[in-house]
Order: C-alpha cells, then sequence, then structure tokens
C-alpha cells in the first residue's frame, strides 16, 4: 500500500472513529423519529391499537378545522408578543446594569440568570404556590382586594401570571447574549459621545443599541421561537386553565395525542408547529445576514 492509500485510509478510519457515533445518534434520535412522525400524521393511530389505517390528509384536515386549535394558537401570538417584548426588555436593561462596572456584578449575573437554569416544570409549581397561597394571603392580611383571590382561577389575569412568568425566566437568557453584544461596543464611541456632552440615554439610544442589532435580531427571534414551543412552564403553572384560557399550542398538542388518544391529529399539529417554528428560524437567519452585510 502507498502512503497516498494509507494516508487516506487514515483519515476515513478518523472519520469513523469521531464522525460516525455522532451521525449514528443524530440519525436514531432526529431523522428516523421526524420521519416517523411524519408517516403518523397520515394515519388513525390512537397510540395504542396494533392495526393502523392509512387516512390521507385527513389530520391536517382536521387541524385547520379545529377550533380549539386556531384558538390555541391565538393565545399562543398573543402570549408570544407580551412575551418576547417583556423579555427582551428586561434582558437589556439587566444586561445594561451588570456591564456598568458596579461592585459584585458577577454576582448578579449569576443570580439574574439563575431562573433560567432551574427548570420550567419547577419553576411552575413553585410560581403557582406563590400566586395560590403566597400573594392571596398577602393580599387578605392587606386587604387589597385585587390580590385577595388568585390569579390562576381568573382567566384573563392567569394568561398575564403565565406571560410574567416565562419573561422572568427567559430574561436572564436573553441578557447574557446582550452582555455579549454591549461588550463588543467599541469604548471609543461611548467616551467620545461623553466627552461632546450626550446623556447616558443619548449614548443608550445612539450608540449602544446601533451598534448590537444583530444582538437583537438573534435575541428576539430566539424569544420567539422558545414562547411557541413554551410547554413545560404552562403544564405546570395553569394546565391550560382556567377553562383553557392559557392552553398554548404546544399543551394542546400534548392534549390532543395523550388525553385524547388521537395521535395522528396530535402529530399533525406538531407538524404544523413545527413548520411556524422553522419559518421564524428562517426569518432570523435571513435578517441576521441581510443586518451584517449592511
Amino acid at each position: 500500500m502507498s502512503k497516498q492509500a494509507a494516508r487516506k485510509l487514515r483519515s476515513v478510519m478518523q472519520f469513523a472513529g469521531f464522525g460516525l457515533p455522532a451521525v449514528f445518534i443524530w440519525v436514531t434520535v432526529i431523522i428516523i423519529p421526524f420521519i416517523y412522525g411524519i408517516w403518523i400524521t397520515f394515519t388513525d393511530w390512537n397510540g395504542l391499537a396494533l392495526d393502523i389505517n392509512y387516512v390521507g390528509l385527513d389530520n391536517y384536515v382536521a387541524v385547520f378545522s379545529d377550533a380549539t386549535f386556531i384558538t390555541s394558537f391565538l393565545k399562543t401570538v398573543i402570549y408570544a408578543v407580551f412575551t418576547v417584548i417583556a423579555s427582551n426588555v428586561a434582558g437589556f436593561l439587566l444586561a445594561l446594569a451588570v456591564t456598568n462596572g458596579i461592585k459584585a456584578q458577577g454576582l448578579f449575573r449569576a443570580g439574574f440568570f439563575t431562573p433560567n437554569i432551574i427548570g420550567g416544570i419547577i419553576l411552575g409549581y413553585i410560581w403557582n404556590f406563590i400566586f395560590s397561597y403566597a400573594l392571596t394571603g398577602f393580599g387578605k392580611a392587606a386587604g387589597i382586594e385585587w390580590m385577595s383571590t388568585s390569579w390562576l382561577t381568573h382567566p384573563a389575569r392567569a394568561l398575564i401570571a403565565l406571560i410574567i412568568v416565562s419573561s422572568w425566566q427567559m430574561s436572564g437568557y436573553l441578557m447574557v447574549i446582550y452582555i455579549a453584544g454591549l461588550t463588543n461596543v467599541p469604548g471609543e464611541l461611548t467616551e467620545a459621545a461623553k466627552v461632546d456632552g450626550a446623556t447616558g440615554w443619548q449614548v443608550i439610544r445612539k450608540i449602544k443599541i446601533p451598534c448590537i442589532r444583530n444582538t437583537i435580531a438573534i435575541c428576539v427571534f430566539l424569544s420567539i421561537a422558545r414562547t411557541f414551543m413554551s410547554f413545560d412552564m404552562n403544564l405546570s403553572l395553569t394546565a391550560g386553565g382556567p377553562y383553557k384560557s392559557t392552553e398554548l399550542i404546544a399543551y394542546k398538542i400534548y392534549q390532543t395525542a395523550f388525553t385524547s388518544m388521537e395521535f395522528g391529529k396530535g402529530q399533525a399539529q406538531a407538524m404544523v408547529l413545527f413548520v411556524i417554528v422553522a419559518v421564524i428560524s428562517l426569518l432570523q437567519v435571513y435578517f441576521t445576514r441581510k443586518g451584517a452585510e449592511n
């Protein structure tokens, strides 16, 4: 065997040793289940039956003719709009606060990021207790009527509570991304602006925000994708209640598949959600590249 052939064989063996395990895991965990899930959308499988019948596009027709699914989608849009705005504003303000050289700013960064580390299920149960017992107890003791009853028992307030908790959790994650963007803003620009008499707000609006446009775009699209896929917080905090007033689209899919045992229809709903999130991701890539070119 020539030296050139030996080098090629060695390269192939190295790829097989390092690349094939990752490819195998990716194919078995992602690709095969994804293809299998697409196939389920064309069947009437209930999750248990051995006899599976092909129903064509009936599940997709049922999805778009299901008023409850459309309602869940609209609720998700409302939830996403307010959560994205609140979490990005909070994340940006927190990033500004911990990049100004305050004492123990590393400790503050860790503290603000901690809610993102804790699982949504655990946070949901914690805040369920706070809304159901802590705040109501304080409201009754202080004589505050609107705090005397749990927000989770009122349809509109329950959705607001879900938005508040989700924004609180996500803001720490976005803060880290905003910190990375703000630390890359040239110090010469901000110093020159201050010398010219610019106020702190003018420095933020005229220099820092334009310099982190790509960071803002990434944070906005990441938060949109996460809100559309929100499930664990929805499950543990409100469980879609009261009266399905907080049943977001991911939780609706779960209910369809595992409670109603309509796996074909539930998987079709999941495919619709996948397309929505995929479009959002593609738009993120497009606008990020466009911003970088400009």
